[in-house]
């Protein structure tokens, strides 16, 4: 028997933790992002058949095992972990989830050709076949991306929260070391402005070293795991056997988690052949649409996930205590804590969208009006997307995730519907814009609905101060936006990345100022949640 899990940290301190280093992992994806573009581009065929290669990894990883080992293994760990024989329970577990992923990975590479043809449907039948051959290397992956996940919600259920959230920083480093050996071989393969680019000059070597890097880099981000979970007293021994260990109501919460997935992929499936027909290296295409998405989930993962992994834990042992006043307490705190970042970051996103896709992409501007056009799209789904991520680990804490398909249902309705008559009645330059909206819809329909049910559930939601909360957030937005807005008129049309630069600084700064001031003036106590760890740090410093 391993040594017991250490005993979790405060939620502050878990969450400064944990937000060092998304924020870290984060930044360097910028950069990734933003040197792959200078790279290969972001409108021509090149770009827009590699973001399809490696999306397609993350897309199965979130379809097949993401999803279900995130929502499952989180509550079953810290079940099993109150039982005597609970490592036994974990290493069958963690035997069954690397053995399966295995199996799954191989299966999946041997079906690239099909799976290409269905997530993407490029015009070109060239830019086609450079997409299966990019494919192949990035596919294996999805093992990668599921061992990351196992060991890493292992290391969560045992109060270890730092190291699941530094590991990408490792990704993004390997990647980006990977693109800089791709320029030093053979030079950037940015297409002139207008022309999609020539897919012939593409061979094995340089598919290898674009793709098979970024696969070396997916890797390294699981393994390096390793090393925190054995110094945290973890000792993993293979076990086969299913009768015994408890892992029939896994499999059923799995079930259900795998169903809910599959009905959100439809959507996915949707927009991803939507924006890959999009792109014809003079519109915008599913690399816009990607960059965008980035650029949308970074406050997310600043704040939002750190919070909501913290607080999932706490959820998940509350759930299986039976202190649904505690949960409730949770939600309450999470769904006001996130909303005041949230609201804050789509303030902010919205005024500043242009100068900060010129600050992030300095070396090109094609594809950067369009790009802005995208991210605004979006970014005004954000408060929404964050309350239902939240109301996602309510669920999850209670192994119910049978519960969410018919709000996944509506979503998913709302993103395919969007979608195709954005393509049907639209020009092609605004088709991804379309599914940008239809997305922000979906996330307001999928919060709504699932709070009202969650409500009942619970005998509450604690509403009135979650509103109070999010009316004063709205109001501090409304004048904090207005200020920026005229930072951003004052400081004129941006001409150059350093001019981008000066205004996301001085917009960013009087945006964030006057919010969190208005905030305090209006006394929302909520501020501190997070900003306590900080400050407490700060007075030791000048003590």
């Amino acid at each position: 028997m391993t040594a017991a899990p250490t005993k979790p940290s405060g939620l502050g301190r878990s969450t400064a933790l944990m937000a060092s280093g998304t924020a870290a992992s984060r930044l360097l994806g910028l950069v990734r992002n933003s040197a792959l573009v200078a790279t290969i581009g972001m409108l021509g065929s090149a770009a827009n058949a590699f973001g399809a290669a490696n999306k397609l990894p993350s897309i199965l990883y979130l379809l097949i095992a993401g999803g279900a080992l995130n929502a499952v293994l989180v509550p079953e760990v810290v079940r099993a972990y109150r039982r005597a024989d609970g490592q036994v329970y974990v290493d069958k577990l963690l035997t069954l989830g690397i053995v399966g992923l295995a199996g799954l990975t191989l299966v999946l590479t041997a079906a690239v050709p099909l799976l290409t043809s269905v997530y993407a449907d490029f015009p070109d039948p060239e830019v086609q076949r450079l997409t299966v051959a990019l494919a192949y290397w990035c596919v294996p992956q999805v093992f990668f991306y599921g061992l990351y996940a196992l060991l890493g919600q292992v290391l969560n259920a045992r109060g270890s929260f730092g190291p699941f959230m530094w590991a990408p920083v490792v990704n993004n480093v390997v990647a980006i070391a990977g693109l800089v050996v791709f320029v030093a071989l053979w030079g950037s393969r940015v297409p002139p402005e207008g022309q999609a680019g020539d897919v012939s000059w593409w061979g094995p070597e340089q598919i290898a070293v674009l793709a098979g890097t970024a696969t070396l880099g997916v890797a390294a981000q699981a393994l390096v795991l390793v090393v925190p979970l054995y110094r945290s007293g973890f000792r993993y021994r293979p076990r086969w056997g299913l009768r015994g260990s408890g892992l029939g109501a896994a499999g059923r919460v799995t079930l259900w988690t795998f169903l809910g997935l599959v009905v959100g992929q439809v959507g996915v499936l949707v927009v991803s052949r939507v924006t890959t027909a999009a792109g014809t290296g003079e519109t915008a295409g599913n690399v816009v649409y990607d960059n965008a998405f980035l650029i949308f989930m970074l406050p997310h993962s600043l704040v939002t996930v750190s919070l909501m992994t913290a607080l999932f834990t706490r959820l998940s042992a509350k759930a299986a205590a039976g202190d649904v006043v505690a949960v409730r307490d949770d939600l309450s705190l999470g769904l006001r804590t996130v909303g005041l970042f949230t609201v804050l970051a789509t303030t902010g996103i919205a005024v500043l969208a242009y100068p900060l896709v010129r600050m992030i992409f300095p070396g090109t501007t094609n594809g950067a009006s369009d790009l802005a056009t995208v991210v605004v799209t979006m970014v005004a789904g954000l408060v929404a997307f964050g309350a239902w991520s939240m109301c996602q680990r309510v669920y999850y804490a209670y192994q119910d995730a049978r519960s969410m398909i018919p709000i996944q249902v509506a979503m998913m309705l709302v993103v395919v519907a969007g979608t195709l008559l954005g393509k049907a009645v639209l020009g092609r330059e605004l088709w991804v814009a379309a599914a940008g909206v239809s997305m922000t819809v979906s996330y307001g329909l999928g919060a709504v609905v699932a709070l009202v049910v969650i409500r009942r559930r619970l005998g509450g939601l604690d509403g009135r101060r979650v509103l109070v909360t999010h009316a004063k957030a709205v109001a501090a937005a409304v004048l904090a936006g207005g200020a920026g807005t005229l930072v951003v008129r004052l400081l004129g049309p941006v001409g150059s990345a350093l001019d981008a630069l000066v205004m996301c600084a001085v917009g960013g700064a009087v945006i964030a100022g006057l919010y969190v001031a208005v905030l305090v003036a209006l006394r929302a106590r909520e501020l501190q949640t997070l900003a306590g760890p900080l400050l407490r740090r700060i007075r030791r410093t000048r003590a």
